[in-house]
C-alpha cells in the first residue's frame, strides 16, 4: 500500500512542471532564531517586561511553597504542635497561590497579545515582500506553495511567540531554582536523583536531527498538498468536462497519503520525548524512595535528613520532571518553528530580479514614446524569446504586434511594463532606460488588459476602481458607459453594487473582459497594452469596444497583441514577429502590398474563415 501511494505521489510530481518546495538542509543555528526574535523588538518595551515580571513572581511562589510545607509546616509547626504557626502558614500559602493565579493570568494575557502582534507583523511583512518580487519568482512556484509559506508556516510560529518563549524561560528558571534548592536541602540525595539527567539528555539529542528533518518533510508534503488542491479547484470545470474525477482523486490520494505518512512519522519521533521523561521520572522516584528512606532512618545527627526535608524533596522532584518534560516539548516546538522559519526566511531573502536604483527617476508625466535598442531576452538558458530586437513606438500611436505563438509578442509587452529586464540591450520610454525608473511611477502610467482577465471578490464598483482607488462613483460609471459595460451592469440585481465571487464566475467571459477594459481605462494611462484582449468577446461586443477604443486611445500609445488580424487593420504601425525577431513592419496597406509574412498570415486567416 505504501509503495502504491509513493508511486501515486511520484506521478503527481511528474505531472506538474513547476518547481515544488524542497526540504531545506541547514544546521540548527541560533543566528536564525535571533533573527526571528527581532520581530519582538517593537513590543519588547510594552508587553514583554510585564510578562517576565509575572513569570518571575509565579516561579518564586512555586519554589517557596514546598519549602514552607516541608521545612516549616512539618519540621517546625507539626513537630512542635504549634497551631498558631500552622494557621499562619495555611493563610500565607493561600495568599501565595492567589498571587500565583494573578501573575499567571497577566502573563498569559500579555504573551498572547505580544504573540498575536508579532504573527500579524510577520505575515504582513512576508505578504508585502512577496508582492514586490519579480515575475520570475512566480514563474517557478505554484500558488499553493506560496500560500503554505504565508499561512501555514507563519501560523506554526504562533505557539512559539504566544507561549513558547516565555514558557521556555520560566521552565529554565524553575529548573535551575529546583536544582539549587535540592542541593541546599541534601547534596547527597540531590546528586543521587539528578544523575539520570545527563543520560536522558544524551538519548534525546540523538532524536533532534531526525525530528527536525521530519518536520521539514511535513512542510514539504503540505506544500504539495496545497498546490494540488489549488490547481484542482481552479481546474474543476476541465476535470469534470473530461470526466477525470477518478484520475484526479487518485493523484490527490497519493499526495494526501504522502502528507499523512510524513506527519505521522514526525509525530511519532516527537512523541518519543514524553516516554523518555516519564522513564527518567520513574527512575528518579525509585532513587528518592530508596535512598531518601535510608537517610531518614540514618537521622540528622548522623548526616541524614528530617521527614520535612524528605517531603520538600518529594515536592521538588515532582516539579523537577515537569519543566524537563515541557522543555522537551518546547524543543519539538522549536524544531517545528525552525523548519517553518527557514522556509519563511528563504522567501524573505529572495530578491527581485527587477531591481530599483537607490534614487530612481519618477515619471510625473509620460508621453509614451517607446524604444527597443538591440534587445535580447531569455526566460531561461534554453529558451530565447527576443533576438536583437530594435523598434520604435511613437507617442500616441496604435501599435500592433502579430506573429505565431511564441514569436515574442507578449515578451515585448512584459518588458515595457518591466515585469522582466532585458538580457541585453535597452528598453526606453521617453528616452529614459527603464532600469533607471521607479516601478510604481512606470506601472501607474501603463494599463494592461489580458485575455484571461482577473476579477476580484467584491462589488463591480470595487473591481473597476481597483487601478484607481480615488476615482468617484461618477467617474467609474462614465468609464463603463464609454466602454459599453454600463448596459450589462445596469441589468444586474444591484447594479454597480452587485457582489461578484472569486474570478467573477457569475459573469460571462465577455462581461468580465468589458469590466477589465473599464478598469484599465479608468486608470487614465499613458500607455495601454491589450494582450489578446478581445479574444473572449463576441462580435457584437467587439464592434462596440472598437468604437469606444478609437475615442479612448486617442492621445495614448496603445499596443495591441492579436491573433485575429481583422482587429488591427487601422493600427498606425504593425510589427510582424517570428522566433523573437522583427521580420517586417508598416501599416496594413503597406504590409499587404509587400506580400510578405503579414500578407500570408492575413490570407491564411481569410481562407480559414471561408472554409468555415
Amino acid at each position: 500500500m505504501a509503495n502504491s501511494n509513493a508511486k501515486k505521489e511520484s506521478r503527481h510530481l511528474k505531472r506538474f512542471h513547476y518547481t515544488v518546495d524542497t526540504a531545506i538542509e541547514k544546521p540548527f543555528n541560533w543566528k536564525q532564531m535571533l533573527r526571528l526574535l527581532q520581530y519582538l523588538k517593537l513590543y519588547a518595551k510594552t508587553y514583554l517586561p510585564g510578562a517576565i515580571i509575572a513569570m518571575v513572581i509565579s516561579t518564586i511562589v512555586r519554589l517557596t511553597v514546598p519549602i514552607l510545607v516541608g521545612k516549616v509546616a512539618i519540621d517546625v509547626a507539626i513537630m512542635d504542635r504549634d497551631t498558631t504557626l500552622l494557621t499562619y502558614l495555611v493563610i500565607g500559602i493561600g495568599v501565595l497561590y492567589l498571587l500565583n493565579y494573578l501573575a499567571n493570568s497577566f502573563r498569559i494575557k500579555w504573551v498572547n497579545i505580544l504573540g498575536q502582534n508579532v504573527i500579524y507583523d510577520l505575515r504582513q511583512y512576508l505578504f508585502s515582500h512577496v508582492q514586490r518580487l519579480s515575475h520570475r519568482f512566480f514563474d517557478t512556484r505554484s500558488a499553493g506553495s506560496i500560500l503554505v509559506r504565508i499561512l501555514n508556516d507563519v501560523n506554526s510560529l504562533q505557539e512559539l511567540f504566544t507561549n513558547g518563549i516565555i514558557n521556555l524561560l520560566m521552565d529554565m528558571v524553575t529548573l535551575v531554582g529546583i536544582i539549587v534548592i535540592l542541593f541546599a536541602l541534601s547534596p547527597q540525595l540531590a546528586l543521587a536523583v539528578v544523575v539520570v539527567i545527563p543520560i536522558m539528555f544524551y538519548i534525546s539529542t540523538k532524536l533532534r536531527r531526525n525530528i527536525r528533518r521530519s518536520w521539514q518533510e511535513v512542510r514539504l508534503h503540505q506544500s504539495r498538498l496545497n498546490s494540488h488542491l489549488n490547481e484542482s479547484l481552479q481546474g474543476m470545470r476541465i476535470t469534470q468536462s473530461f470526466s477525470q474525477e477518478k484520475e484526479n482523486a487518485e493523484f490527490f490520494e497519493g499526495v494526501n497519503s504522502g502528507y499523512f505518512h510524513s506527519f505521522r512519522n514526525a509525530a511519532k519521533k516527537s512523541a518519543a520525548f514524553r516516554p523518555l521523561v516519564d522513564l527518567s521520572d520513574a527512575v528518579g522516584t525509585i532513587i528518592l524512595l530508596a535512598y531518601g528512606a535510608y537517610l531518614i532512618l540514618l537521622g540528622e545527627e548522623n548526616g541524614g535528613i528530617a521527614i520535612g526535608t524528605f517531603v520538600s524533596f518529594a515536592f521538588f522532584l515532582g516539579m523537577f520532571w515537569e519543566p524537563i518534560s515541557r522543555l522537551g516539548q518546547s524543543y519539538n516546538q522549536l524544531l517545528m518553528a525552525m523548519a517553518s522559519s527557514e522556509r519563511i526566511f528563504e522567501f524573505m531573502d529572495e530578491q527581485p530580479n527587477v531591481k530599483e536604483k537607490t534614487n530612481p527617476y519618477t515619471f510625473s508625466e509620460m508621453r509614451g514614446h517607446i524604444e527597443f535598442d538591440k534587445v535580447e531576452f531569455s526566460y531561461d538558458s534554453k529558451r530565447v524569446a527576443l533576438q536583437k530586437v530594435s523598434l520604435e513606438m511613437k507617442e500616441g500611436q496604435t501599435i500592433a504586434l502579430v506573429g505565431h505563438t511564441g514569436s515574442g509578442k507578449s515578451t515585448i509587452a512584459n518588458l515595457i511594463s518591466r515585469f522582466y529586464d532585458p538580457t541585453k540591450g535597452k528598453v526606453k520610454i521617453d528616452g529614459i532606460d527603464l532600469r533607471d525608473v521607479s516601478l510604481d511611477s512606470l506601472r501607474s502610467k501603463i494599463s494592461v488588459v489580458l485575455q484571461d482577465t482577473f476579477i476580484f471578490s467584491g462589488t463591480i464598483m470595487e473591481n473597476i476602481r481597483f487601478g484607481r482607488p480615488d476615482a468617484t462613483d461618477e467617474e467609474v460609471m462614465e468609464a463603463a458607459k464609454v466602454v459599453g459595460a454600463d448596459d450589462f451592469i445596469s441589468r444586474l440585481s444591484n447594479g454597480y453594487m452587485t457582489e461578484v465571487e472569486e474570478r467573477g464566475n457569475i459573469l460571462s467571459a465577455g462581461e468580465r473582459q468589458l469590466l477589465s477594459f473599464t478598469r484599465a481605462l479608468l486608470a487614465n494611462p499613458s500607455i495601454i497594452i491589450l494582450d489578446e484582449a478581445t479574444a473572449s468577446i463576441d462580435t457584437e461586443s467587439e464592434i462596440k469596444i472598437q468604437k469606444a477604443l478609437k475615442k479612448l486611445l486617442n492621445g495614448r500609445t496603445s499596443i495591441i497583441i492579436a491573433h485575429r488580424l481583422s482587429t488591427i487593420r487601422e493600427a498606425d504601425n504593425i510589427f510582424v514577429l517570428e522566433n523573437g525577431k522583427v521580420l517586417e513592419n508598416g501599416n496594413h496597406v503597406q504590409l499587404m502590398n509587400k506580400q510578405g509574412k503579414y500578407y500570408h498570415l492575413v490570407k491564411s486567416q481569410f481562407q480559414m474563415l471561408d472554409a468555415i
